[in-house]
């Protein structure tokens, strides 16, 4: 709490500061405003141009923890006011995204070199950000490379055949699978193959995932997409989180599913 003793005199420049009207044009039209000693007014109430505290407020940013910016949403360095999950504060945050919106193709995890210009060696693509993941606390995880929300738990549904995959991922809501973050049916779905492969790390294998993410219940096996084969439409894209592995699967077959949502 603040001193309540005054700083100063009335007309002293240390007893400046900012109106309410100030506070709202900056919110309105990001108007700088100007720091000014107290004049008497010039009008009583209801005869001035003040707004009030309500309109000041409808001014202001409204919090979104569901659809709003993460970091990986944002090019890197650049700065925007969203909801730093892991602080569980909302304020000025800094985006960890490849310049360009995200352009460019991420690092693929190898750092082993078995000859001069292979990946190990050359570790080309967009870096990595550290953390890789944060845990929101509420049942999912932040993947700050791509920005996609995961489930953490990456098994809750068991095996299913891919029509059911989709449909249980497109109704899972808050209050399954562990969820407290307040999504509704139709916020999740089944990931597309590629989505699926950003999760793969090609530097690991027999658990394909990047070291120390927080997930839980990963299954060493293929896990279904939402990504149709092209050449035998019976059949979609799998990947392995065994060796990161991917290839068609039959769609009558069982495999576990893993929603997401977010994206593009």
């Amino acid at each position: 709490m603040g001193t309540l003793d005054s700083p100063g005199g009335p007309d002293s420049d240390a007893a400046k500061m900012y109106t309410l009207e100030d506070i709202y044009n900056r919110l309105d039209s990001g108007a700088a405003g100007a720091q000014s000693t107290f004049t008497e007014p010039a009008a009583g109430p209801g005869t001035g141009t003040m707004h009030t505290l309500n309109e000041i407020m409808d001014k202001s940013p409204a919090k979104d923890d569901a659809n709003g910016a993460a970091t990986g949403d944002v090019a890197s360095g650049k700065t925007f006011w969203g909801l730093n999950v892991a602080a569980g504060e909302w304020g000025l945050q800094t985006g960890t995204a490849a310049a360009g919106g995200g352009a460019g193709v991420p690092k693929t995890g190898q750092t082993t070199k078995d000859a001069d210009g292979d990946d190990g060696d050359l570790e080309k693509g967009v870096a990595w950000p550290v953390p890789r993941f944060t845990d929101n606390g509420d049942g999912t995880v932040t993947d700050n490379l791509t920005g996609l929300i995961w489930l953490k738990d990456a098994d809750c549904f068991g095996l299913k055949t891919w029509a059911t995959a989709l449909s249980d991922a497109n109704t899972l809501n808050s209050g399954e699978c562990d969820l407290s973050d307040g999504s509704v049916q139709g916020d999740w779905r089944l990931p597309n193959v590629r989505e699926m492969q950003s999760l793969i790390d090609y530097g690991s294998s027999y658990d394909a995932l990047p070291s120390g993410h927080p997930f839980y219940n990963v299954q060493s096996c293929s896990y279904w997409t939402s990504t149709t084969y092209a050449l035998d439409t019976s059949g979609a894209w799998g990947v392995g989180l065994n060796l990161g592995e991917v290839y068609s699967l039959g769609k009558t077959d069982t495999n576990p599913l893993w929603p997401v949502r977010g994206g593009q």
